[in-house]
């Protein structure tokens, strides 16, 4: 093994290392779905979706109507990530250590890092799938927070003009937004608060019904380069659009784009492979209005995707990953829930020929089963 422990193993060492733990917004906000089954990647995991039906009339009788039919439809969430944090010693790098800092604080700093590794990347699927659902509010590459609290109202608007729960919201911002925020009197003055908590422990607030937490999961944005790109004319409602003409460069999922006529911004949820003439892509949302004949597209800037939405909007599963006949070589296997996240991952340690081995492994997907529940702010 091509280990590097020399400088691990004086005759005196006291372990002093303390592992970096990134900021998790995500995760606790989302609904989690969890079992102790494994699962496979691709495998498909349903998720039930109610559908409403119509009202009926009231009418009184001297026997009890029937009640109205209704249906139960679903959602498929498909685990997409099957993954391991693994690490080992041999005898003799196990017997040095124990010298020195003894084996088990190596050990312990190795999963720790593993939790980290898999919760940051678990946190980062979340963010991008969170960023395609939705509606869209704010402008790219302005940070937003700047001066007031307005872009946490306009936020909670778009939810409740969607029909939004209004218990269990969150808006999770990157850091940058963060500072805005703390900045803001409103929120580190005591008195205009209400409560010590952003002023005195970093923490921040619930804001007009939004839990606002951070992330480090929200990355930049790069958006596509078409020029010259126009649609056929479309419907209000309309989320397939076909193109009428464009000049060069490609369209991305994740774009955000304007249509000439309107000021809404719509994510495109599926791109062609090639974009040319008679292409069709998708938008997340209908059209707020008719897209006149060869109406011009333009492209948002690149920028940060912050993100509201209800818990039950966006779904994460997690499972323990398969294994041939539920069994393996492992001698030992437990689960470890991650104190930061909550998430739990499973251990497995292995014994080879003079060598061990163990390893952190979690199987995982995540959709967005309500896009109308979900609203992007940009920064």
């Amino acid at each position: 093994m091509g280990n590097v422990l020399t400088k691990m193993i004086p005759d005196l060492y006291q372990a002093l290392d303390v592992v970096s733990r990134e900021l998790v917004g995500f995760i606790p906000s989302v609904a989690r779905n969890s079992s102790a089954e494994r699962a496979a990647v691709n495998e498909d995991i349903i998720v039930p979706v109610s559908v409403p039906h119509s009202l009926v009339d009231v009418a009184p009788a001297m026997a009890v109507p029937e009640p109205s039919d209704f249906s139960v439809d679903n959602t498929v969430v498909k685990i997409t990530n099957s993954k391991s944090y693994s690490f080992g010693l041999t005898g003799e790098e196990y017997r040095g250590l124990e010298n020195g800092v003894g084996a088990n604080s190596i050990l312990q700093g190795n999963i720790e890092q593993g939790l980290r590794t898999l919760c940051n990347q678990i946190e980062t699927d979340i963010a991008a799938e969170a960023a395609l659902g939705g509606h869209v509010y704010g402008t790219a590459g302005t940070t937003p927070f700047a001066s007031n609290l307005g872009d946490a109202a306009e936020i909670r608007k778009i939810l409740d003009d969607a029909g939004a729960p209004a218990g269990e919201r969150s808006l999770v911002i990157n850091s940058s937004a963060g500072v805005n925020l703390r900045k803001l009197t409103q929120l580190t003055n005591v008195d205009n608060a209400g409560t010590s908590m952003t002023l005195r422990q970093g923490e921040l607030l619930d804001l007009f019904g939004l839990s606002l937490k951070e992330s480090a999961g929200i990355k930049a944005f790069t958006k596509g380069d078409a020029a010259g790109l126009t649609v056929v004319a479309a419907s209000k409602g309309a989320k397939e659009l076909t193109v009428k003409a464009v000049t060069s460069g490609a369209l991305k999922v994740g774009d955000i784009i304007t249509i000439a006529g309107s000021s809404t911004k719509y994510i495109v949820s599926e791109a062609p492979a090639t974009l040319a003439a008679n292409a069709k892509f998708k938008i997340n949302v209908g059209l707020d209005a008719n897209a006149a004949e060869g109406a011009a597209v333009t492209i948002v800037n690149n920028g940060y995707r912050n993100v509201a939405f209800t818990r039950g909007a966006i779904q994460l599963v997690t499972r323990a990953p398969a294994l041939p006949g539920g069994r393996d070589s492992a001698i030992d296997n437990y689960m470890l829930t991650d104190p930061r996240s909550g998430l739990s991952f499973e251990v497995r340690i292995y014994e080879g020929y003079r060598k061990m081995r163990m390893e952190l492994a979690c199987a995982w997907g995540v959709k967005t089963i309500k896009p109308e529940h979900v609203a992007v702010l940009l920064g």
